[in-house]
């Protein structure tokens, strides 16, 4: 399958206009977008070292293709003598900040160093009320060297809206970030 994403360069005396499209055909099934989307994502990625531009593009194509409430990052930084996830890019409303350990989804996520798919985020216990909108979320774990260095939050205004191929495909993207291809 091509990879589809376009670079558009655009020279005029004074100006240099570099973009990317991303393309994703939205009328096929949600496994069917990611597999397209996955592939042009490395390509996107590829060669980039900065983490914090990868997330940026990370998000932005997801936000792009599946229309999500909110995507982003929370980064986990540190804060006097503890840690906590602090706000990284995103697409979407504004949003919390910061967030400890252990708290509300995504600091249970990171404590838990696994993905969590809330199909209610009334039922979750501590839940963070971000956005009042926000109705169910996975949030998947972004690990370098076998620790936390990041979480990708997804929200929907929909209950029940993510499934196991959101966390599948969602873990594969989230480790992008990390992945410092073409070195």
């Amino acid at each position: 399958m091509p990879i589809l994403i376009r670079e558009f360069k655009i020279f005029a005396p004074h100006i240099l206009y570099m973009g990317h499209s991303v393309l994703v055909n939205k009328k096929v099934g949600k496994v069917e977008q990611y597999e397209s989307l996955y592939p042009q994502l490395q390509a996107l990625l590829h060669g980039e070292q900065d983490d914090i531009a990868n997330m940026a593009n990370i998000c932005a194509a997801l936000k792009e293709v599946f229309d999500f409430f909110w995507v982003g990052f929370y980064r986990v930084l540190p804060s006097g003598n503890m840690q906590e996830l602090v706000l990284g890019p995103f697409q979407g409303p504004v949003a919390c900040t910061r967030i400890a350990f252990g708290k509300g989804v995504c600091g249970t996520a990171w404590q838990q160093e696994k993905t969590l798919l809330v199909p209610d985020v009334e039922l979750f216990p501590g839940h963070i009320a971000c956005s009042a909108l926000s109705r169910s979320e996975i949030v998947v774990p972004v690990f370098d060297a076998g620790k936390v260095v990041a979480v990708l939050d997804v929200d929907s205004t929909v209950t029940n809206d993510f499934d196991e191929t959101d966390k599948l495909f969602l873990e594969k993207i989230a480790s992008l970030v990390k992945q410092k291809q073409g070195k």
